[in-house]
């Protein structure tokens, strides 16, 4: 079952990376991760592995990292959502934040959810 992560918004989390900014994608290495991303550790999330996130704000690869859930990507054909955590206060409209997902999430139909402001 697909958990909804909307409940992290504005939450503070920490994000272990396996995809480093500049890395390559384990199965498809033409694409290269023009940002940080990894997962929050002793999560689930609806692919039975701990819940993604993308990492904004940062401008150098990183092994872990703490910042705020400011956006959910919400998916509508795959089975998992993604997080969107940011550098502390770091401010980001919609369109850049979908700007710097959109290397991996041209591949899927989703939507950007954030809190009200």
């Amino acid at each position: 079952m697909r958990p909804d992560l909307t409940s992290y918004l504005g939450q503070t989390v920490r994000v272990v990376v396996d995809r480093p900014l500049g890395s390559r994608h384990p199965r498809w290495p033409g694409l290269i991760y023009p940002v940080n991303s990894g997962e929050l550790p002793q999560t689930l999330s609806g692919d039975g592995l701990p819940i993604d996130a993308y990492l904004l704000g940062w401008t150098t690869p990183l092994a872990e990292a703490q910042g705020v859930v400011v956006a959910v990507v919400v998916r509508r054909n795959d089975t998992e959502d993604k997080l969107i955590v940011a550098r502390p206060s770091t401010v980001w409209t919609d369109a850049e934040l979908l700007a710097a997902v959109e290397f991996q999430e041209r591949f899927f139909v989703s939507e950007l959810v954030r809190l009200p402001s």
